[in-house]
């Protein structure tokens, strides 16, 4: 039988999405599994773009620009233009989700056997985008102790390589929640401005602020306007994974008319997906205020009952809607696996993501695991539970 390429298998596999099966399984045993797993908001998609989809009268779902419709990149552009962001639509190539941008612009900007410096831990497919390109992911580990700030500049800057194309940063940040400060983007673009460096800033949370804080684009950041490109998505701002659209912005041309022929290759974005992005950006105010609200009530629930379990550490995130936790095991993944296979409680069990899938550095977040409070609080609250009392009588703890 032909051997499959080394590259193959070199690409991790994803660590959200490997417990899968015994998730299955639990739920052919009848029992209910919350999933505090995976990003996928239960949030209803706005009615402005569910409603371009069921009053769409077209005849011909055609081919669009390789670069996306017009039609919606200038909308998108005065999109930015109205939170901050001065841009022009030819700054925007749309691209199939997130990840495709993220993909396209390591392409473009990073040769093989180049390295890219990220704090981890970190969104564990830039892993598998930087693995597919031949570019080496150069980890500087953030702390949860220090609820998992950007670790200091002379750290980053001992990483630095004349193999170093660039810095990687999720603001905020998947999978910790942290919300990187204006004074910490400024530190990066000091140190971008001295070795003349690309800043990829993955920017996809952004509406997901909490406590009044407020989220500062990489794309202003002054004396670099040439070295930042921001990835953007619709799919957690409109509660729209499915339509698979997102977005490389940046003001460098070169960069864009690079991404251009990767994309030309795939030949075109989405059609229906930018049709219902485009609609989306007549969202009003109120939808992001009461999402906001939403999510924070679950945030603070969640906070405080996972602080109250006895052995575990739970970070304050300030954005997106994730957090990672310390848990008194001896190894994440096996407990994850372990609540999946063997335990209930009232025939309900919990579907966790092992934090070691978002370290680079082996052995790190062994004891960690990310979750997603992308529950309804009732929900959340049977969530919470069934981590307790697992917590109580798993083989593994560790502690007290």
């Amino acid at each position: 039988m032909p051997s499959i390429s080394d590259k193959g298998r070199a690409m991790p596999p994803s660590p959200i999405r490997k417990l899968v099966p015994y998730s299955e399984e639990a739920k052919r045993k009848g029992r209910k599994v919350f999933h505090l797993n995976i990003g996928q908001p239960d949030i209803p998609t706005p009615e402005v773009a569910l409603n371009a989809v069921r009053n769409l009268n077209i005849k011909i779902l055609e081919y669009s620009h390789s670069a996306g419709n017009e039609s919606y990149r200038r909308k998108l552009a005065g999109y930015y233009k109205s939170i901050g962001i001065d841009i022009d639509f030819s700054n925007i190539l749309v691209t199939t989700g997130g990840s495709e941008a993220v993909l396209f612009t390591l392409m473009s900007c990073v040769n093989p056997g180049e390295e890219i410096i990220t704090p981890e831990p970190f969104y564990a497919n830039y892993n598998g985008f930087a693995t597919a390109g031949g570019i080496k992911i150069v980890p500087v580990t953030s702390n949860i102790d220090d609820d998992f700030a950007l670790p200091p500049i002379s750290e980053i800057e001992k990483k630095i390589s004349p193999k170093t194309k660039g810095i990687l940063i999720c603001n905020p940040n998947n999978p910790t929640g942290y919300l990187y400060s204006k004074e910490e983007l400024l530190m990066l673009r000091d140190i971008v401005k001295k070795h003349d460096i690309y800043l990829f800033s993955d920017e996809v949370y952004r509406e997901f602020c909490y406590d009044g804080a407020l989220h500062f684009s990489a794309m202003n950041l002054e004396g670099i306007e040439q070295n930042v490109v921001m990835f953007d998505s619709v799919s957690k701002r409109y509660s729209e994974c499915g339509v698979r659209i997102g977005a490389i912005v940046t003001r460098n041309r070169e960069v864009t008319g690079t991404a251009l022929k990767f994309a030309q290759a795939r030949l075109s974005p989405p059609g229906l997906g930018q049709i219902v992005a485009e609609a989306s950006l007549g969202t009003p105010p109120d939808y992001f205020r009461e999402v906001n609200r939403e999510y924070t009530a679950r945030r603070n629930y969640m906070v405080e009952a996972l602080n109250r379990i006895p052995g575990v550490y739970c970070p304050k995130p300030k954005g997106a809607f994730y957090t990672v936790v310390r848990l008194p095991v001896d190894d994440a993944d096996r407990f994850a696996q372990w609540l999946l296979e063997e335990f209930e409680y009232n025939n309900h069990t919990v579907m966790i993501a092992p934090a070691s899938g978002f370290y680079s550095t082996p052995g790190l977040g062994r004891n960690e695991a990310r979750i997603a409070y992308v529950l309804n609080i009732e929900d959340l609250k049977g969530a919470m539970k069934v981590l307790e009392e697992a917590l109580k009588v798993y083989p593994g703890r560790t502690g007290n």
